[in-house]
């Protein structure tokens, strides 16, 4: 069974912007091939990168602040320590005050002096813990507030990002539709890229055909544009939904990697013509080459070689073509 066919990339893209501004460069043509991550279209997008140098100052203020935080810190550890050993003497003092006053042997003035001392030096340690705690937590609104930061950040690199578009994969580009001062706006298409190294053809099959035709079964194919020759190739997928005013699905057909490319230019593209063969059974001919035939007006003659190995002229009838051969009926 022979249907007519198209064909097709495996893989086409519709790039477009996902945020609004003028187009302020386009860096390929129609025809450019391009590689994953090439940068292919410049959208101007200072709002973004306003907002990332703000996500950015924002950053090191928070790394400023915890700089500070972490030296006072530092500082009041230290103060504490000090104030503990302090805290501690003047605590000694006061209890050998306290048992020389029950004893008579220091004055009553001298023991409220040690005891001053004492509660001064625990109020100055208490203080002092206090501060700890509040640059502790003045520390922890930093640490907070530079994890804020780089979420910003990392938001407005993204959205910096949608102004430049860059290739999804290795292919062609075959359809600009972005000009330099044209206002781009989120879903409008740019560009349409093709991967250009893995093509299919799509192939017309009839509703009666379809259950004949099985995923991973061998086609003949042939494109028109690389001549008459045949290649094998496999189908790939069968469109479950039929067309209903043609009453045909689509057969999906892979051709074979590296089909017509001659060095480095690729013949093979969307559009071309081509044809399916599918095959539906087998039966035995007697097939003759094309060339072997000679033509006289409305005759079809052949010369044969029979046993005595003479050549003899032969009327024959021909039927269907099989590539550069003839069937004989």
């Amino acid at each position: 069974y022979e249907a007519v066919a198209t064909v097709r990339s495996k893989t086409t893209s519709v790039l477009s912007s996902r945020a609004m501004g003028y187009i302020v460069a386009v860096h390929v043509r129609e025809g450019d091939h391009v590689q994953p991550g090439q940068l292919l279209v410049e959208i101007d997008n200072r709002e973004a990168a306003a907002q990332l140098r703000k996500a950015e100052a924002g950053l090191r203020e928070a790394q400023e602040v915890l700089e500070e935080a972490e030296r006072t810190i530092q500082a009041h550890e230290s103060g504490k320590t000090a104030a503990e050993a302090d805290q501690s003497l003047a605590a000694s003092t006061f209890n050998r005050y306290q048992a020389l006053l029950e004893r008579k042997s220091v004055s009553q003035q001298e023991f409220d002096e040690a005891q001053a001392r004492y509660r001064s030096k625990t109020a100055e340690v208490e203080r002092t813990k206090e501060m700890l705690g509040s640059m502790r937590a003045r520390k922890e609104q930093a640490l907070a507030r530079m994890e804020q930061a780089k979420a910003e950040i990392s938001h407005a690199q993204i959205y910096f990002g949608y102004g430049r578009i860059l290739s999804p994969f290795p292919g062609v580009v075959t359809l600009k539709q972005a000009e330099v001062g044209a206002l781009a706006s989120p879903g409008t298409p740019l560009l349409t890229l093709e991967d250009d190294a893995h093509y299919r053809l799509e192939a017309s099959a009839e509703e009666a055909m379809l259950g004949k035709i099985r995923p991973g079964e061998s086609v003949r194919v042939n494109i028109h544009a690389l001549g008459d020759q045949e290649w094998t190739a496999r189908v790939a997928e069968i469109q479950p939904s039929a067309d209903p005013a043609s009453r045909s699905s689509l057969v999906k057909i892979d051709l074979p990697e590296g089909l017509g490319k001659k060095g480095p230019i690729r013949i093979l593209r969307s559009g071309l013509y081509g044809k399916a063969r599918f095959p539906l059974g087998k039966r035995e001919v007697i097939a003759v080459p094309q060339k072997a035939i000679l033509q006289r007006g409305q005759l079809q003659q052949v010369f044969i070689v029979d046993s005595s190995q003479t050549a003899r002229l032969r009327l024959i009838k021909t039927g269907k073509g099989y590539g550069d051969r003839v069937e004989v009926l």
